[in-house]
This record gives structure tokens, sequence and C-alpha cells, in this order.
């Protein structure tokens, strides 16, 4: 497989600030972390503690051995407002998939939708990307109005696709972005 090789970036969009995580941030990601609603779509395996957190964010932040390209979400002032990956890169084929929790306390403030489309941005230009997939399980309507905001078009229904942590199956819908979608070649 044609992997990407990645160097980390930063990236200002706007009122956000994007850059690769640090262990300084443990506080905030474990608050994020342990939040139910991350939980329940978007858990984080072994997370039981700051330190855990900050072990985490190491390893998040090392983008030369994650083969992913992981942000930080803050916005100008510094607040920690969640986190956003690129993963799953490959090169010949020039596809992605994306993923994102938001901070509790960020939420219903547009930071999921703005991050998405920045980062989504970033990998058609910097990376030559051509297509970006995102899923997430059905229930979870929120990510739903996230990726359409977005220009995420829904392409389908992948059925049972999504295990949430209690054991129970759930359908996933399936997103794409392609580059033509955002005007450029």
């Amino acid at each position: 497989m044609m992997v990407i090789m990645l160097e980390p970036v930063e990236i200002v969009a706007g009122r956000l600030q994007l850059r690769p995580p640090q262990a300084a941030e443990a506080r905030e990601a474990y608050q994020m972390l342990i939040d139910p609603d991350v939980q329940m779509w978007n858990p984080v395996e072994d997370i039981a503690s700051e330190a855990d957190a900050a072990a985490w964010l190491d390893r998040t932040g090392d983008w030369g051995t994650t083969g992913k390209a992981n942000f930080t979400i803050f916005d100008t002032a510094g607040t920690y407002l969640g986190n956003i990956a690129l993963r799953g890169m490959h090169a010949f084929h020039g596809t992605a998939t994306i993923g994102y929790r938001i901070a509790p306390w960020a939420r219903g403030q547009g930071v999921a939708t703005d991050a998405l489309v920045a980062v989504s941005r970033w990998g058609f230009g910097a990376l030559d990307l051509h297509r970006i997939e995102l899923r997430h399980a059905v229930p979870n309507a929120g990510s739903c109005r996230v990726a359409e905001k977005a220009g995420y078009v829904c392409e389908g229904v992948l059925r049972q696709g999504y295990r949430t942590p209690d054991g129970k199956r759930h359908d996933e819908h399936l997103h794409a972005l392609v580059r033509a979608d955002q005007g450029t070649p």
C-alpha cells in the first residue's frame, strides 16, 4: 500500500487553530474523552486518567509513527475544543477517512464543521487527496448535520457497521467529499 508520508503542520482557519496533539493538553482531553457522547460515538480505549490521556496525546501527536494527521482544535484564545484526524491515507488512490471529537463545552458552535472544512481543504491541497470519507452511526444525528454542512454527501448506509461500547450494533452513514466538490480539479 502506498501510504502518504506526513510532516506535522499547523492550520489556522479563521477562529480555529489546529496543531498536532501534545501531552500538555491532557486535562482538557481527558474531560472530553470521558464525556458520555464521546464515549458512545467515538471512544478511545483504555483512558482511565489524565495520565492515560497524556500518553494518548503523545502517541497521536507523533505523525511519523501513526500514519495519521491528528490535530487538536483550539480557538484563538487557546481554549481546547476537540480533535480531528485524517487516517487511512492511501497515496495511489488519493483517499482517506476523517473523524473528530468535540468537547462538550464547544458543541453547537460550528467548531466541528469549521475544523472539518479546514482539514479537508488541507488534505486536498497539501496531501493531494481526491476523496475523503466520513462515517458515523446513524443515530448520531449531530455528526450527520456536521458532515452535510461541510459539503460531505451521504452516499449510503453501511448496515450494522458500528458497534457501541454497550455492544449494540448500528447502521452507519457513509459521507464523502471529493476534490471536485471543492471546485478543484
